[in-house]
């Protein structure tokens, strides 16, 4: 079954790039250094910032849904990232690597299924959920850290 898996539009944080610190800091907003490759990816390319690069750690509403599974956590944008990852049947590296938590929930944002896996096993997780007719899109989270990593719809 094709898949599409989607990043984070950098829109909505593009009035963030440049703050100085103080200002970032005083929106709950926090800039690092990236300092070691990988361990800070970006919610919009889907890839880990090089080393020299800035990266924003901030709060994000990855499931804005009125429902219980309404959800927030801390995600990393790039700064200055520009195009947001958007690709059929591809995976992204910052995904392969890392191991992932997969929830599968309908259209009105009501969890039906979740399960763990390594990245570089995720399609046949994601061919189980969307096999399910009910199943309207999938949400990725770096299992460990919790953070939302990506959005994977029907293609």
């Amino acid at each position: 079954m094709a898949f599409r898996i989607t990043g984070l539009s950098p829109e909505p944080f593009q009035s963030l790039f440049g703050l100085p610190d103080q200002d970032l800091a005083s929106l709950g907003i926090k800039r690092y250094i990236v300092d070691s490759h990988p361990g800070f990816p970006d919610r919009i390319e889907l890839k880990d910032a090089q080393p020299g690069q800035s990266v924003l750690l901030l709060n994000h509403v990855s499931q804005p849904a009125t429902t219980p599974y309404r959800a927030s956590h801390a995600i990393f944008i790039r700064e200055w990232a520009t195009q947001a990852y958007d690709a059929v049947d591809e995976v992204p590296e910052s995904m392969r690597i890392r191991l992932l938590s997969l929830r599968a929930f309908t259209d009105d944002g009501m969890m039906l299924d979740a399960d763990v896996v390594d990245g570089i096993a995720m399609e046949t997780v994601v061919t189980r959920m969307f096999a399910n007719p009910e199943v309207g899109y999938i949400h990725v989270h770096n299992a460990k850290q919790g953070c939302y990593s990506g959005r994977i719809d029907r293609a």
